[in-house]
């Protein structure tokens, strides 16, 4: 995982919950195109069509509230995001997404600090970002050393890959 990412921004409120990421009616799609062109389908249909890869999501607070299923950081995943900036997570969609290699950083305020389109760089080893127009830079939480390891695999599964052939 690169420790560097550089995107515009879609700004998202508070309680953002799981089934407004990725509504319950697309379960049964298991296509990753599909599942990606469905994400955020519950705040606004048209987000996922307008996303370009690599772009970032930022939200307020309580981000991946509701359900603990892993379709939301899934979702979030296959339709482009890099990583996704709040003002506070919910704890079980923050290990979700940890676990699936969907980089997290909590920067409280962010939220009323950006707006839709503008560009940001963002350090996950740092845990900073940095707002391109006036190269002011926001501190947020540093990501633990576990959760780093495990980004930098991609995710829990490929970590414990690499460990048990490491074991034989």
């Amino acid at each position: 995982m690169e420790d560097k990412l550089r995107g515009k921004v879609i700004v998202l409120g508070n309680n953002i919950d799981t089934d407004q990421i990725y509504p319950g009616r697309f379960l049964e799609l298991v296509n990753p195109e599909e599942v990606g062109s469905h994400c955020l389908a519950g705040v606004d249909e048209n987000i996922a069509k307008n996303f370009r890869k690599g772009d970032v999501i930022v939200a307020g607070t309580n981000f991946g509230c509701g359900s603990s299923r892993e379709h939301a950081p899934i979702s979030l995943l296959n339709m482009g995001a890099s990583c996704v900036i709040a003002d506070s997570f919910a704890r079980i969609f923050f290990r979700n997404s940890i676990n699936l290699g969907l980089p997290l950083i909590v920067c409280k305020g962010i939220s009323s600090r950006l707006n839709d389109g503008d560009e940001i760089e963002v350090s996950i080893k740092e845990g900073t970002v940095t707002l391109v127009s006036s190269g002011e830079v926001l501190n947020g939480e540093k990501i633990g050393e576990y959760a780093m390891k495990i980004l930098n695999a991609g995710g829990i599964k490929p970590l414990f890959r690499a460990k048990m052939k490491e074991q034989q």
